[in-house]
């Protein structure tokens, strides 16, 4: 939708400010109702206007963050055209990502601030709940979670490949979600410039996107809340955990056997069924509904994007066709792809694993940032790097990383081991850690669906902890 009020006269025109709401995959302007709703009995039509980007609603979520982020940067660019031409001058932005739509929005970001929006316009606050910014892959160890990622990463046309991190985006020859994790990418140039960032994570129970690639971490210290205890902020009732004190552990005991036991890889009895079983036997008819369904709906997406590359699509690509890096330095468906995504289990790196990995992502970080754009022959020297090792030559190391909550982070937290995350999600992490994100973890009680209740995507029993979310996000974070 256009905007999410039609607001007339001279008290509607005294706002200056424009919050941006981005739905996630498989959705629509209506999952943000109550994001917007909340916004708007914070902050009156005098100092605020909300868009709800729509874009990208449905299945048009499959097209991938690139054509996602094109779309929602020229309901942006209309927008404040159309506010213009109405005698309004908006020189705030804000842009708020649900899911998915944290992605497209920082794609968009890039643009907006390629094109030099933001010489007039003074990005304030960027905030994501939910999202996945590592993708979506299973941390790497294990034939499982190998096939999980192979099969599912098939399932979503465009997007599908961006968030498991298969595809080879434009000229860079890498994934989408590296570029736009690029330390000299347009896309963290224009993230830099907001005033404010912070995101929401679920701590558990979220079946599209858990919580290290929500919460941007190597680690996840809540995968057993029983032998932990969790530490919340005051007043917002054990839903925000307190970032600065996440948690402490019931004893040094329990705190150790815990950790022992995720460090060899201790999982639950699912682990052990072999995944032809899983889809056979426990999700049959969903599976086959939406692997089905996911076909046509790819062939209809590729379709949609080649009439958008050919400029047939409603928007001209070529002002959105820009250098990436800057030289100078539905239920069923859902429901289906939810229920075989959460059965994937984490896997850990080894001893000596963790050491070796920072040292290889130095060398490589530093081979790109001196020579810019990959070419081949900066590939064969990044290969070179990344070879593995003769098992001899593997030194047993420190194979833990802590807990920190972000940048804001004040008590030492216990350590946890590291996650088997690639290259490039470690890369991710560094770079955006380095931007500088608060991040807010989110423990959702009363519902097993936490990546809906979030935000309150929808007004039902035990959804009412996204309120809380919510309100804490508008007391602690938004500025206007």
């Amino acid at each position: 939708m256009e905007v999410t009020e039609q607001m007339n006269g001279d008290n509607a025109r005294k706002a200056d400010h424009l919050c941006v709401l981005v739905h996630g995959l498989w959705g629509n302007p209506a999952h943000l109702a109550q994001v917007a709703s909340a916004l708007r009995s914070r902050h009156s039509e005098t100092t605020l206007r909300i868009l709800v980007a729509e874009s990208n609603a449905g299945t048009f979520t499959y097209d991938g963050i690139e054509l996602g982020g094109e779309r929602v940067t020229k309901e942006i660019e209309d927008s404040l055209e159309k506010l213009s031409n109405e005698g309004q001058r908006i020189r705030k932005l804000s842009i708020v990502g649900y899911s998915l739509g944290g992605l497209i929005a920082r794609y968009a970001i890039g643009l907006l601030f390629s094109k030099g929006w933001f010489e007039n316009l003074e990005p304030v606050n960027f905030t994501t709940f939910a999202t996945p910014h590592l993708g979506v892959r299973t941390p790497l160890r294990g034939w499982h979670n190998h096939l999980w990622n192979v099969l599912g990463a098939r399932t979503l046309s465009t997007s599908g490949r961006q968030l498991f991190l298969i595809d080879s985006f434009r000229e860079t020859g890498r994934p989408l979600l590296a570029v736009l994790a690029d330390p000299n990418s347009i896309f963290i140039r224009g993230l830099s410039r907001f005033r404010n960032r912070c995101l929401y994570a679920n701590i558990v129970n979220d079946r599209s996107a858990v919580y290290y690639t929500t919460a941007i971490s190597p680690v996840d210290p809540y995968t057993d809340l029983e032998k932990i205890k969790l530490n919340y902020e005051e007043g917002y009732d054990s839903v925000i955990v307190n970032s600065n004190n996440m948690l402490t552990l019931d004893n040094e005991g329990t705190s150790r056997a815990l950790i022992n036991r995720i460090s060899a890889g201790g999982g639950t009895a699912i682990r052990g069924i072999p995944i032809v079983a899983l889809l056979a036997v426990a999700i049959p008819i969903g599976s086959v509904v939406f692997l089905v369904n996911s076909g046509i709906q790819s062939f209809r997406s590729q379709k949609r994007i080649r009439l958008h590359e050919e400029g047939k699509a409603g928007i001209g690509i070529g002002s959105y066709r820009i250098p990436l890096i800057l030289q100078e330095a539905r239920s069923v468906m859902e429901g289906a792809y939810e229920g075989m995504n959460r059965r994937q289990s984490q896997e850990y790196l080894p001893a000596g694993e963790e050491s070796r990995r920072r040292e290889r992502q130095g060398s490589i970080s530093s081979l790109r940032q001196s020579n810019g754009l990959a070419g081949s022959n900066l590939d064969d020297q990044i290969n070179a790097i990344t070879e593995e090792p003769e098992e001899d030559h593997i030194v047993e190391s420190e194979k833990t990383s802590k807990t920190s909550g972000g940048p804001q982070s004040g008590k030492e937290q216990p350590d946890f081991p590291t996650l088997a995350l690639t290259d490039e999600q470690f890369a991710m992490i560094e770079t955006l850690d380095a931007v500088g994100f608060r991040k807010h973890p989110v423990h959702i009680h009363k519902v097993r669906h936490s990546h809906a209740a979030i935000i309150q995507r929808r007004v039902a029993k035990g959804y009412d902890e996204g309120r809380i979310v919510l309100r804490h996000w508008l007391d602690k974070e938004f500025k206007v």
